[in-house]
């Protein structure tokens, strides 16, 4: 299973940044991203079942935007009116199904991240 993250990079308060990602080696339930900062734990910021159903952390609630392309297995963030706060490694998250038909088991995957680096 791969997860290949990409859109990270340098950017100024106020502006917008889109990540990308896309999975491959298996069937994806969830998919999404997890973001850590320097010095503090790995945190939600945003998720997406099969269904379509989104979580979003309070944090960037109103301003960013999950999607998902099914045919492509790849999720996206968009992130608008970015702050010194979103500085980060974001990690591209991924639910997967390993095991045979007779026992399908859910299994967590996660990609080497790709920083954010927001200045004011």
């Amino acid at each position: 299973v791969q997860l290949q993250a990409s859109g990270g990079g340098l950017v100024q308060a106020g502006q917008s940044l889109r990540l990308s990602c896309v999975a491959s080696g298996s069937i994806f339930s969830t998919m999404g991203w997890y973001r850590q900062a320097p010095g503090k734990q790995r945190e939600l910021v945003a998720t997406m079942n099969s269904e379509g159903t989104v979580r979003y952390a309070d944090s960037v609630k109103g301003r960013s935007t999950i999607s998902r392309d099914n045919s492509k297995d790849a999720v996206y963030l968009q992130m608008n009116n970015l702050n010194a706060a979103d500085t980060a490694v974001y990690f591209c998250y991924a639910v997967g199904r390993v095991g045979s038909p007779q026992v399908w088991r859910s299994h967590e995957y996660w990609g080497r991240g790709t920083l954010v680096t927001v200045s004011s």
